[in-house]
């Protein structure tokens, strides 16, 4: 175990509950379908998608934990007052989200956060251009790319299915659980990350690791938090994606998830830090648009837009107000 200090166990502490609102924030977004489609009930979902979670970082890469960790921030912007503010903006941002019923994106918010701190402190020479882009990129072209898998899985399955009874729902239920494990599972890989890549940071800015190395009781931590949160995620925001876009069917279902699935497992391969909440979402107005387009509830979902396109730098902005705060105590 990396040798810890004082000074990093408070940022530690930190970086799993932002790890644990994540998980209740992101997994939210997994069992709405579920519940919509009354393909599981919602303790027995929650329990799945906690336990599928919390295996994720051990059978994916690290690839995410090192855009976020290595590649956004300059070496010597890696300080204590950053990252404890980067993190704090986050989780402050999160913990709003939650409480208003929004699914937010807990990657904006660490990002934006991370920025804003760094800018903050030393100006836009903290910041790394290729990292930053790289987490940009996937942040913003993810919803689309769910957008456009969620409408084209469905319309498959229509192809599929177009000679079926309407006893075929069972089977696409059987399925939903199938595809929510895999986006469970894929979902606790990349979300499980950031909150490695912040404990990591939070060892180098006190000098408890002398170069970028996520070690392994980091991971298992994460993943820890991560699952606890997703067992007491929040039904308002469940409510929200379940309820409120559309009347989800399970075609509907199972195509926003197998979407979502292979649309986060790409970006988690490529290293790209992806929102969950984003891609899920994304992902079930894609699958609704695959019926109708006037079927899903548009006022809805630009709603929920303006709280992703406001969620990086509102975090930015609350970060750097959190470091001249927080620098003299630090």
């Amino acid at each position: 175990m990396s040798s810890l200090t004082l000074q990093s166990l408070p940022l530690i502490g930190l970086a799993l509950f932002y790890g644990f609102l994540n998980g209740k924030n992101g997994s939210a977004n997994v069992v709405a379908p579920l519940l919509s489609t009354r393909a599981l009930g919602y303790r027995k979902a929650l329990l799945i998608s906690a336990l599928a979670g919390a295996s994720g970082p051990f059978l994916f890469g690290l690839a995410v934990a090192e855009t976020l960790g290595r590649d956004v921030l300059a070496p010597d912007a890696i300080t204590l007052p950053v990252i404890a503010a980067g993190v704090l903006s986050a989780t402050l941002w999160t913990a709003l989200a939650l409480s208003l019923g929004l699914p937010s994106s807990t990657s904006h918010a660490l990002v934006g956060g991370l920025i804003g701190a760094a800018v903050m402190a030393q100006g836009a020479r903290a910041i790394l251009l290729r990292g930053l882009l790289t987490s940009l990129l996937a942040l913003f072209l993810a919803p689309i790319a769910s957008i456009l898998a969620g409408f084209w899985v469905v319309r498959l399955l229509y192809f599929l299915l177009k000679r079926a009874t309407p006893r075929a729902n069972l089977a696409l239920r059987h399925g939903e659980v199938l595809a929510a494990v895999a986006v469970a599972i894929v979902q606790g890989s990349n979300d499980t990350q950031k909150t490695m890549g912040m404990i990591t940071l939070s060892l180098l800015a006190t000098g408890a690791l002398g170069k970028f190395h996520v070690p392994g009781w980091a991971v298992v931590a994460s993943a820890a938090a991560f699952a606890a949160g997703t067992l007491f995620a929040g039904q308002r925001t469940t409510r929200t994606v379940g309820r409120k876009y559309y009347r989800i069917r399970p075609v509907h279902g199972l195509g926003a998830l197998t979407a979502a699935a292979l649309v986060i497992l790409g970006a988690g391969l490529l290293g790209g830090p992806v929102s969950t909440s984003h891609v899920v979402s994304s992902s079930i107005v894609g699958a609704g648009s695959a019926d109708r387009v006037q079927m899903v509830r548009w006022g809805v979902v630009q709603r929920i837009v303006w709280s992703w396109v406001l969620t990086i730098p509102a975090a930015a902005l609350v970060a750097g107000l959190l470091l001249l705060a927080l620098r003299p105590l630090l």
